[in-house]
């Protein structure tokens, strides 16, 4: 045999060596440190890259990824509008449902039009840039954990160290100006509806824990971010007025301080919070029969119906963490979660909706809920009522990080 064939066949031979040791660091890679992501669907997604049952979710994972690698960062000084506090750096935005009042030349006090969003509050950016910034990070982070390519994951920390982190760029760790009304209030507690979206930071952040473009300080500085947003929430006259919400809003408060807790490494905070949501927000928003009375009476009943129940199944995926199980909890007069899908289940699919419903009429939104039930409710009542409930999109995020039915 000749030197260039000897050279081609070792050549080839380190190829698959590099190939299997890289698989085995696929196989090997431990659960991500997830709370609302289902941490095992995950990594089996992850060892079975290849496996044509994810292949299109994970290129649209990548592809999307990819794009967001020339994405500048997001911060909250970028908007033109100064708060009241005259710091950029705190968070501002103003409620999505009051307009200028008709019998006031300059329009103060505004007057409420519920389920009527006011494009006016487009010209404050802080809301729409967290939410871009939260889909960007929670993106490049599971393109990084299912590819392993650092790329993703240090792109992903720019955008953190922008909006947490760079004294230049951060947000301070409060949300004393959301959702203020003009000529009423310069911020309320309801505006921390707009911050439940950092629940899916925690998990990016997890998901990057194999990646050391996420240095240690980064980690640190993110963590001690959320321990004092945490406890603003707890403390501060706007989140305590959130903590007692009765509807929606009280279940994403919840939502939220659960999640930085578990982020933060208090279970035990965490288990309270879901134990107590058993009888502070389940018995008292859901009836007997399943409807939610102060969703129900909104302009969108049937978005803030579904809206709300998503939350409360947000509030069971992270009760599975901690031993607390909210998915079969039910109150002795039939109050639980199971009990209000079945109430929305038919509207879904083709009973006409009782209720008002502003806008588009949207029987689909339901849909992922029911997929994601359908992992916890496996008799057969269950099963027939999900023959009616399409596949979800095998591109979509939702086939990769919520468990099988």
């Amino acid at each position: 045999m000749n030197n260039g064939k000897i050279k081609l066949l070792c050549f080839v031979a380190t190829l698959f060596c590099v190939a299997e040791v890289v698989s085995a660091q696929k196989k090997d890679l431990p659960l991500p440190n997830v709370f609302l992501i289902d941490a095992h669907q995950l990594q089996s997604v992850r060892r079975g890259v290849g496996d044509n049952r994810f292949d299109a979710a994970v290129a649209k994972i990548e592809a999307d990824a990819k794009k967001l690698l020339t994405q500048s960062p997001y911060s909250v000084v970028s908007k033109s509008v100064i708060p009241p506090s005259g710091d950029k750096h705190d968070y501002m935005s103003q409620a999505p449902y009051f307009w200028p009042g008709p019998r006031s030349p300059n329009g103060l006090p505004y007057i409420r039009r519920d389920g009527e969003r006011n494009p006016e509050i487009n010209k404050i950016t802080d809301h729409a840039n967290m939410d871009r910034m939260t889909n960007a990070v929670e993106t490049l982070a599971l393109a990084y954990y299912l590819s392993g390519d650092d790329a993703y994951a240090g792109k992903a920390a720019q955008f953190l160290r922008a909006w947490f982190l760079d004294p230049a760029t951060r947000m301070n760790p409060n949300l004393q100006f959301g959702q203020g009304i003009p000529g009423v209030t310069t911020g309320r507690g309801i505006g921390l509806i707009e911050t439940r979206g950092l629940t899916r930071i925690v998990d990016a952040v997890g998901l990057l824990d194999g990646s050391k473009a996420l240095t240690l300080a980064d980690r640190d500085g993110l963590r001690d971010w959320f321990a004092k947003f945490l406890a603003w929430m707890q403390e501060s006259k706007n989140g305590r007025e959130e903590s007692a919400a009765k509807n929606n809003h009280g279940t994403y408060y919840d939502v939220q301080t659960a999640s930085f807790a578990l982020f933060l490494g208090k279970k035990d905070l965490a288990k309270q919070i879901i134990e107590t949501a058993k009888t502070k927000r389940i018995a008292v928003q859901i009836e007997p029969d399943g409807r939610q009375p102060l969703e129900l009476e909104r302009t969108r009943a049937w978005s803030y119906s579904t809206g709300n129940l998503d939350g409360l199944m947000q509030l069971g995926t992270l009760g599975d963490v901690v031993g607390v199980d909210l998915w079969n909890f039910q109150t002795a007069d039939g109050r639980g979660i199971r009990r209000a899908l079945e109430y929305l289940y038919p509207f879904a699919t083709g009973e006409k909706w009782k209720y008002q419903q502003l806008g588009e009429w949207e029987p689909q939104i339901l849909f992922p809920l029911m997929r994601r039930a359908a992992a916890k409710y496996r008799d057969g009542k269950f099963k027939a009522m999900m023959a009616k409930v399409p596949g979800a999109d095998t591109s979509g995020k939702e086939n990769l990080v919520l468990a099988k039915y």
